[in-house]
């Protein structure tokens, strides 16, 4: 059975090691050795991480499997949205899964764990940014009600990527306001 738990500064090795995993897992076919190291680095560091951990408007939760971290979720709100920054919605800025646990309802529970955090903080959207190379995830949004309004550029080591923006209204949603 997974549970999800809210991380804190005390998870915060953890969290390190479940991002940089998942993170490499899924784009390391696709992009350098050199640029996967060097985002790996800077963007997953401790230093960076804890910075991440400790914004107000930030949260990180983790899927455990019994007592193995397998996923994760980022979520972000105000001005700690990296695009948008409106008051009405909440960023996802990141749900990863280890590839094992692919196709075992992972990334569906940090999904809605999203979708709660939106209730509780009174949301009428949420919105992501996915790489436009990553057929999977978008499927996933799409199939979740999520479509695209934007693109903005994604910084991976030297490469220029862009990612779709995509968003989903809550004002429909049952029990979400």
């Amino acid at each position: 059975m997974i549970k999800i738990q809210k991380v804190g500064l005390e998870d915060l090795k953890t969290l390190q090691e479940i991002s940089r995993s998942t993170f490499h897992e899924t784009f390391a076919d696709s992009n350098t050795q050199q640029d996967m190291q060097h985002y790996l680095s800077v963007n997953f560091s401790l230093d960076q991480l804890g910075v991440e951990l400790n914004e107000a408007d930030s949260q990180f939760f983790m899927a455990w499997d019994k007592d193995r971290p397998v996923g994760y979720l980022k979520v972000n709100s105000g001005k700690a949205q990296s695009d948008l920054k409106e008051a009405d919605s909440l960023e996802i800025e990141r749900i990863y899964v280890l590839n094992a646990y692919h196709g075992k309802k992972v990334g569906q529970l940090l999904y809605g764990h999203a979708l709660e955090v939106a209730r509780q903080l009174g949301k009428l959207s949420i919105w992501l940014g996915v790489w436009e190379m990553n057929p999977k995830a978008i499927r996933f949004y799409e199939k979740n009600g999520f479509v695209t309004f934007g693109t903005h550029l994604f910084k991976m080591g030297e490469d220029e990527q862009t990612d779709l923006l995509m968003r989903k209204s809550l004002s429909g949603e049952e029990g979400l306001l």
